[in-house]
């Protein structure tokens, strides 16, 4: 499994090739998690295709075992789960604590069993995640909130009620989480202040092929009716759009031209955008973009934000690039209050950042040079493994379980497109 193989392991990465060629696009990580949890609200076997060989799919099918579902792989990128006889719905910390999306359980089985028992949620250090949208969401409902030692317990004995549930921030798994319960519960559910994100969007297509009743995902007010039971589907995943962005990202801060096979370009506006503007020549169509690098990268500045915003994944990787800009580029985070942790790696490679709390000027054009560095996590270690690529030099990278979390196969990806890149 994707996890087993981090332990220990670095990249070694040497600089200054111009990654050519294609690639092409895994399944949506996240998208993957939410519907991994939504296998729980049928006893029939919901089949998952297009789903991301990381690890971070790899923790949440052994807490759906633990929980007593089957989880089977009969495919390379097929993930197949029967949730009929699960019976356990207290989670172990040690299950939680590696991943956020493992607290999205607790909607599926508040919602079928009418208990769950869930620690907070674990995974990236990058900011609190706040849990309330999904507590008050399930309180809404008519569940009784506890918390019990390190877990949180819900109870629902005679089932949950619709109603109309306002959420504090538009939290993603939040939104999905609320929306997982309401599936099963009496009468309809009007989620005000809702994620919009293609992630939600996907999840609420899911939801809908195994009998759902899910309108208005993509729009901040999503409407779910009850229904009685949910039936198994088959149901393919959507393409990655963070991944597709950091190898946008790569493809033009190295003086590239890549095609991005299956890139969702209908929902990358804000990157698209912000590429365009840094210089570099970007060309959408259908289930694909190609990305080309222009003559000089100019600085841009932007905010991190909730969809359609310029996602917050993908800031780390964006500052990396704008360290090889012409002039000064600003950027501020709005989203998670630790997201800065890339700066100081970023620095010792020789870049110019100054962070002010959640925002960072970064002064470039500034030469890279080869460093050993540290993936503090997903993203960050994804903006260091950039700034190895056009750095003079050796990189080295430690701690490549937080890109495993949510990268498939990405050395052998940007090999394959021309970078000079180990893992030992």
């Amino acid at each position: 499994m994707a996890a087993a193989t981090s332990q220990g392991s670095r990249y070694q990465v040497r600089g200054g090739a111009a990654l050519t060629g294609s690639v092409r696009i895994s399944g949506s990580a996240n998208a993957a998690l939410a519907a991994m949890c939504a296998a729980l609200l049928t006893d029939e076997p919901v089949v998952l295709d297009n789903v991301p060989a990381v690890s971070d799919v790899d923790s949440l099918a052994n807490l759906l075992a633990h929980l007593g579902a089957t989880v089977e792989r009969p495919a390379p990128n097929r993930v197949a789960i029967n949730a009929a006889k699960v019976g356990t719905l207290e989670a172990p910390i040690d299950l939680v604590s590696e991943n956020r999306a493992s607290f999205q359980v607790m909607g599926p089985l508040l919602a079928r069993h009418g208990f769950a028992a869930l620690p907070p949620p674990g995974g990236d250090v990058i900011g609190q995640r706040p849990i309330a949208v999904h507590l008050d969401g399930f309180g809404a409902m008519g569940a009784t909130i506890d918390r019990v030692g390190e877990h949180y317990q819900a109870r629902a004995p005679r089932g949950l009620t619709g109603t109309r549930v306002f959420a504090d921030y538009p939290s993603v798994s939040g939104t999905q989480n609320v929306m997982l319960a309401a599936t099963l519960a009496r009468g309809e559910t009007v989620i005000v202040n809702a994620a919009t994100e293609p992630e939600v969007q996907a999840l609420a297509a899911l939801l809908n092929a195994m009998g759902g009743r899910v309108s208005g995902a993509g729009t901040q007010t999503v409407t779910v009716e009850g229904v009685e039971r949910l039936h198994g589907t088959t149901f393919a995943l959507v393409p990655d759009r963070i991944e597709a962005g950091t190898f946008a990202i790569a493809a033009a801060m190295t003086g590239g031209d890549v095609d991005l096979v299956d890139a969702p370009a209908g929902v990358m506006d804000a990157i698209i955008t912000k590429l365009r503007g840094a210089g570099a020549t970007v060309e959408a169509r259908d289930g694909a973009l190609r990305v080309a690098a222009g003559t000089r990268l100019a600085p841009v500045g932007f905010q991190a934000l909730p969809y359609p915003g310029l996602a917050t994944d993908l800031h780390a990787p964006m500052a990396a690039l704008l360290t090889q800009a012409d002039g000064v580029s600003i950027i501020h985070e709005r989203v998670f209050d630790n997201r800065m942790l890339y700066v100081a790696e970023l620095r010792k490679m020789g870049a110019e950042i100054i962070s002010t709390g959640s925002s960072a000027i970064i002064n470039g054009p500034t030469p890279l040079h080869g460093a050993r560095a540290r993936a503090l996590d997903v993203r960050a270690g994804a903006a260091v493994l950039l700034a190895g690529l056009v750095a003079s030099g050796t990189t080295v990278i430690d701690d490549l379980h937080h890109l495993d979390r949510k990268y498939e196969r990405l050395d052998e990806k940007l090999r394959g497109l021309g970078a000079e890149l180990e893992r030992v």
